[in-house]
Formats: C-alpha cells, sequence, structure tokens
C-alpha cells in the first residue's frame, strides 16, 4: 500500500485449509458473515413461531408492521453505529455519542418551544427549521471537534476524552432545559421522527441516504484506506505522510453529527427533550452493532456494511424478545447472550481452537 510516496506492506499469514484443499476454512470466513447469519436465523425462527411477524399492511399509504418497525426503531443504532465503526477504525471510541443525542434534541426542543426558563429563550428562530437543525447539528458539530481536539491533538486516551464530554453533554442538555422535559407541537420537526416517505418511515429513508454518503466517501475514494492506515499503526501512517491527526478529527466530527441527527429524530418522535432518557446506553450498543458487524475493536478493519446488519441484529433481538412476551428483566441477558456468541465466533483463536477439536474428533 503507497501513502503520501512511503510504503506499508501488510502481510496476511495464509489460513488453514481442511483435508489440505482449496475450500474456505471456518477462520477464513469474513467476520460480517456470522452477523448475517444470525440475524436470518433469527428472521427465520420468527417466520415459524411468531404470528403475523412478517405480516405488512398499508394504511393511509403508509407501511406499517415488525419488520417495518425494526427498521425505523433501529434507525438511531444504526446511525451511532456507523460513526463508531469510522472512530473505532482509527483506534479510537466514543462514549460520548448518548450525550451528544441528548443535547441535540434538547437544543431542538428548546429552540423550538422556548420555555422561559432555558437559556435559549433569547433566540426566536422558533418558526425556522433550517435554522433549528443548524444550530443543533451545530452543537452536536462542536462536540465532535472537542472530542477530537483531545484525542488528535492533545494525545488523551479517547476512552478519557470522551468520557468528559459523555458526562458533561448530557449536563449541558440539563443546563439548556433546566431539569425539565420540554415539549412541543411543530409537524415540520416531527416529521423527522415520525414521517413517511413513499409509504416508508422518514428516519429510515435518511439513514439510507446517509449511508449511501458515507460508504461513497469512505470507499470511493482514499479515506477509508487512510482511515485503516491510522488504526493499524498511527505513527508508520504518519511517517508515510499521512495527516493521521486529520484524520482522527474528522471522524470524530463525522460520528459526532450522526449522533446529532439521531438525536434530532428520537426527540421529534416523542416531540419532547428528555436528557434524562434519550441515547442512555445506545453508545453500548453502538460499540456491539460495530464490533459484531466485523470492526477490530483495535482499529484499522472495519466494516460499515457490518454495522449496519449488527445494527438491525440488535434491534431485532429485541423486537423478537417483545413479541414472544419474554419477561423484561431477561431481555439484557438473551442480548447478552447473542452477542457474545457472534463475538466468540468472529475470535480467530476460539475458530481455530473449534477446528482442532473437530479435526480430532474425525481422526
Amino acid at each position: 500500500m503507497n501513502i503520501g510516496g512511503g510504503t506499508i506492506s501488510i502481510a496476511s499469514p495464509a489460513a488453514p485449509t481442511l483435508g489440505g484443499g482449496k475450500k474456505r476454512s471456518l477462520g477464513e470466513i469474513p467476520p460480517v458473515v456470522y452477523p448475517i447469519i444470525a440475524l436470518a436465523i433469527l428472521l427465520l425462527f420468527n417466520l415459524l413461531f411468531t404470528p403475523g411477524f412478517f405480516h405488512i399492511e398499508v394504511r393511509d399509504g403508509r407501511l406499517f408492521g415488525s419488520v417495518i418497525d425494526i427498521l425505523n426503531r433501529g434507525t438511531p443504532v444504526l446511525l451511532l453505529s456507523l460513526g463508531m465503526t469510522l472512530v473505532i477504525a482509527t483506534g479510537g471510541i466514543d462514549l460520548s455519542v448518548g450525550a451528544v443525542m441528548a443535547l441535540s434534541g434538547a437544543m431542538a426542543a428548546c429552540l423550538i418551544a422556548r420555555p422561559v426558563d432555558s437559556p435559549l429563550y433569547v433566540l426566536n428562530v422558533s418558526s425556522s427549521l433550517p435554522l433549528i437543525l443548524i444550530i443543533s447539528l451545530g452543537v452536536a458539530l462542536l462536540a465532535g471537534v472537542f472530542n477530537g481536539v483531545l484525542v488528535a491533538a492533545l494525545d488523551l486516551q479517547p476512552i478519557v476524552a470522551t468520557l468528559i464530554l459523555m458526562v458533561a453533554g448530557r449536563g449541558a442538555a440539563q443546563l439548556i432545559t433546566n431539569g425539565q422535559i420540554p415539549t412541543f407541537e411543530y409537524p415540520p420537526f416531527q416529521f423527522l421522527g415520525s414521517g413517511f416517505v413513499f409509504g416508508l418511515p422518514f428516519p429510515l429513508v435518511l439513514a439510507a441516504i446517509l449511508f449511501v454518503v458515507i460508504l461513497v466517501l469512505v470507499r470511493g475514494s482514499a479515506l477509508g484506506l487512510l482511515i485503516e492506515a491510522v488504526g493499524n499503526n498511527a505513527t508508520a501512517a504518519r511517517l508515510a505522510g499521512v495527516q493521521a491527526g486529520g484524520v482522527k478529527l474528522a471522524c470524530y466530527v463525522v460520528c459526532a453529527l450522526l449522533a446529532g441527527v439521531a438525536g434530532l429524530i428520537a426527540t421529534a418522535d416523542i416531540k419532547a427533550a428528555d436528557v434524562n432518557n434519550t441515547g442512555l446506553y445506545l453508545e453500548l450498543d453502538a460499540i456491539l452493532a460495530a464490533a459484531i458487524g466485523g470492526t477490530s475493536l483495535a482499529g484499522g478493519r472495519f466494516s460499515l456494511i457490518g454495522a449496519v446488519i449488527g445494527a438491525l441484529l440488535i434491534q431485532t433481538v429485541t423486537t423478537t424478545i417483545l413479541a414472544r412476551g419474554v419477561a423484561p428483566e431477561l431481555t439484557l441477558v438473551i442480548k447478552a447472550a447473542v452477542v457474545v456468541a457472534l463475538c466468540l465466533l468472529q475470535s480467530p483463536k476460539f475458530r481455530n481452537t473449534v477446528l482442532r477439536a473437530i479435526g480430532r474428533r474425525s481422526a
């Protein structure tokens, strides 16, 4: 791989084969295949044992059903997982995405409702949707710059740098709302969370557009290669002429912007800014979605499509549990079991141990 006049050579060891042939072994299967298989099995289970799971009906020109609900409700985690994937690929992590969701949502709600006890009361932009979106996403962008500067320029550990904003961001959101839950009625903004386009929920359409844009930017240019180079070895990438700090900063900014969009969708959906619950623990789901989708937590290798599959798998597990009437207290346990199983299947050491055990038993 040639970057900026330098050369980085990456040697891949040959994977073992079964029976000495050319067939692909369990250890050679791309990591993204496992969540796809798990999602297919889960969908098959619902097809066989959950009545009406795949039933889709049209009401007032809009599609409704469990599958549509999975795609719609999974949108916030999907958006977060896309940004998280880019950050993890650089060797970092972003624990602040849930707080950024709450912060951007609080900004939008207060700009619309204009509660008198909010510091944003002085800004009279409640009738201008573009200004509301620009200001709210601008705050998310600043949050991304803050994280990026701490990590890329000041060389703070990503988990520490983003933990600062994880706490401060939600605190700032509470300050903006004065600890209250401002509600509003503003149809143009509510469309972000509950609108429909061509019969499909608008959040789903928006997420699909953003996914395509990011995929084209990352895989259709050298950006993806630069991200992988920085994640594999930031020092070697710098020596090869890559602006590692700039790449990291860009990834944290994109991650925060996507979190801001997710926060606007969540706020528009409930027509209120609940800063204590918006985005709560979703950073963990985003990290899990990226990990089970094949992104290496050590940095370097990443898969945007895998992150989407991971996010849909997590939401499908949740919807299946609810549809089957499983006790709510078991939800997190079952979800954790699914994630652990997938992570084990993606571990080369675990797969090689399984292969050796199968080989010994066959012998």
